[in-house]
């Protein structure tokens, strides 16, 4: 699926418990995440928690930032059985 979000495109990945809401992202997905392949938004306390991922092949790629470590950042950085996102920057 296909969202558009402040004149920008993105895939949506996972919609983990119905949780994304375009109204809650309006004017949240500043520049700063440009350099970013993917967005993952979780809830901690009814307000909507952004961070940017990437592909290996990013130039901005960092280790930290390895969207293939997802899953251990939801595991040890978001509230247990919290409600995520994870979508897709189309450039």
């Amino acid at each position: 699926m296909e969202v558009i979000i402040d004149n920008k495109k993105y895939e949506v990945i996972k919609n983990e418990k119905d949780a994304l809401d375009i109204s809650d992202l309006e004017g949240k997905i500043t520049d700063y995440y440009d350099s970013f392949d993917y967005i993952l938004g979780d809830y901690a306390y009814g307000k909507v928690r952004l961070k940017g991922f990437n592909d290996k092949n990013n130039k901005y790629f960092k280790p930290v930032n390895d969207i293939q470590k997802v899953d251990d950042y939801i595991e040890k950085y978001c509230a247990y059985g919290c409600k995520y996102f994870i979508l897709k920057i189309k450039k």
